[in-house]
């Protein structure tokens, strides 16, 4: 991917790891608090360190209006958001999944932040069906994050106009190349085990 866009992610940590793709040429950041840029600036240095660097343009601005501004622009459209309530509500509804696949590029891909099957199962199997009937390929991901509630949490992923196996990678990276983009968390294996859920949430 060239051109990413992240919905959210005032705290810079999404665009920081995007930036360890050596492909990826311009990412924006659309968050709708400049406060919580603020914030993270002052408190968490080592995620905001991202909009220091040249290839991130900070937009503060709703990104759900942002969206439907935009069409045809990016190859991958990352949703970093907070809960289904409030605010972020309408990040979770057929209308916004709709315009994040008109600002896709041919073959463009979505990974929207998709909750914890512990608390919002019915709201994934919902989410799931409507991108579902939208993009023309989607999977879940589920990974694990201790300082969120229940531990879990889940990501869907879409692609626009391709059948794609989600839970395969398309790189493996050698000792090196981890090394020198000092991940420090992925790897091959985990990536494939992240799409194997439990049968309750299969079913």
């Amino acid at each position: 991917p060239k051109k990413v866009l992240i919905i959210g992610g005032g705290d810079g940590g999404v665009a920081r790891e995007v930036l360890k793709h050596p492909l990826v040429e311009e990412i924006t950041v659309c968050e709708i608090d400049e406060a919580v840029v603020n914030a993270a600036k002052k408190y968490l240095p080592s995620l905001a360190c991202s909009f220091a660097n040249s290839r991130v343009k900070l937009v503060i601005a709703d990104g759900y209006e942002f969206v439907k501004n935009h069409k045809q622009m990016y190859d991958v459209i990352i949703t970093d958001s907070s809960d289904p309530v409030g605010p972020a509500e309408c990040l979770f509804q057929q209308v916004y999944f709709q315009n994040l696949r008109e600002a896709l590029n041919p073959n463009g891909i979505i990974c929207s932040q998709a909750e914890s099957y512990w608390l919002y199962l019915k709201l994934i199997k919902n989410m799931y069906k409507t991108v579902k009937s939208i993009f023309k390929s989607v999977s879940y991901a589920s990974i694990s994050v201790p300082t969120y509630m229940s531990g879990q949490i889940g990501f869907i992923l879409a692609c626009k106009d391709q059948i794609v196996d989600f839970s395969r990678p398309l790189h493996e990276f050698t000792p090196e190349q981890r090394k020198a983009m000092e991940i420090k968390f992925y790897c091959e294996k985990m990536h494939a085990k992240s799409f194997t859920l439990p049968t309750f949430v299969v079913q």
